[in-house]
């Protein structure tokens, strides 16, 4: 099974993709968090950045773009075809209110025909980059996803990645796997599980119970334990020594791309937020991580960690999935 590692806003960006892979190679794919092109015609500063070649050299990178108008998304993805990617990816999955009330990821899935004018008009243009889809089961109710799959079936997607569930149930409810077996059976173009893979324990699982999937996506199960993919792959789990340099260089790393140590201590809170995880008895280090703002100290308190706390022989403990306020975007 090829396993690809997910977009998420604020984390995956191009220094967290180069720093990962050197230590903890084996993702199959990348993707982007999503850029939303716009009828400009031009990326911006950040959008630029985190998309330039030069700064994913050697990755296998799939930019991922948001939108409801086939012609930003097309302009968009013959600029990123020129600069030499070979895949790019539509994004119907994201759930955030703001991009929903713009008819925009996840919005798109009750409007068929605002959806299909998007693909028609995508799939019409000859693109020297294939096109792959994230979507979610639906906007409301996953009875919608047959008539979407049908409506996908319609169109040469090079993939389509289901994310298992709808829109509505942001990240606060499990994901719905069983609803994968359709996709699977019935989609014409390949297929990619995505949702709640945050451990061997529930990849393995679920593999079981689907061991014909060809894809699977992962994402804050990666963040929070970056040998993740290894591990499922039979190889071996992080120790202590490699992910505090892993650690080390993401932080020294912000800091250099951003300028400054404060946002990349920022950056760091939201990684830790996952990789705290992988320890036991992190409790009294969780407060003080959040609140401090000194970057001195966010390296004692990293040594301390690293220190004192024992790593957990199972990997990391997914405890998001049963917390109300984690969301990843998607």
């Amino acid at each position: 099974m090829r396993l690809y590692v997910a977009p998420m806003e604020g984390i995956t960006d191009h220094v967290f993709r180069c720093v990962h892979h050197r230590y903890f190679p084996g993702a199959d794919k990348y993707f982007t968090p999503f850029f939303s092109p716009t009828n400009d015609g031009r990326f911006t500063g950040r959008s630029l950045r985190d998309l330039d070649p030069k700064l994913n050299e050697g990755l296998p990178v799939v930019p991922q773009l948001l939108t409801k108008h086939s012609a930003d998304f097309l302009w968009a993805a013959k600029a990123l075809a020129d600069m030499g990617y070979p895949e790019i990816n539509l994004n119907l999955g994201c759930p955030s209110g703001t991009v929903v009330a713009k008819g925009k990821g996840s919005g798109l899935l009750d409007h068929p025909e605002g959806l299909k004018a998007l693909l028609d008009g995508i799939f019409d243009y000859p693109l020297k980059a294939k096109v792959s889809v994230k979507t979610r089961l639906g906007r409301k109710d996953t009875e919608e996803f047959p008539r979407l799959l049908e409506l996908f079936n319609s169109y040469p997607i090079s993939e389509l990645t289901v994310h298992c569930r709808v829109r509505d149930d942001l990240y606060r409810r499990p994901a719905q796997p069983e609803n994968f077996a359709l996709p699977l059976r019935e989609s014409k173009n390949p297929v990619c599980y995505n949702g709640d893979l945050a451990s061997v324990e529930l990849f393995k699982s679920f593999q079981a119970r689907f061991p014909e999937t060809p894809a699977a996506m992962l994402g804050r199960g990666v963040v929070a334990d970056p040998a993740l993919l290894r591990r499922i792959q039979g190889g071996e789990a992080a120790d202590r020594e490699t992910l505090k340099r892993y650690t080390e260089e993401l932080f020294e790393t912000y800091s250099s791309v951003f300028g400054h140590a404060r946002s990349a201590l920022n950056r760091m809170k939201e990684i830790w937020t996952y990789q705290l995880c992988l320890f036991d008895g992190t409790e009294k280090y969780e407060k003080r991580l959040r609140k401090t703002t000194d970057a001195a100290e966010y390296r004692a308190l990293v040594e301390r960690i690293f220190g004192e706390l024992s790593l957990r022989e199972e990997g990391a403990c997914p405890r998001w999935l049963n917390s109300p306020a984690a969301e990843e975007p998607l």
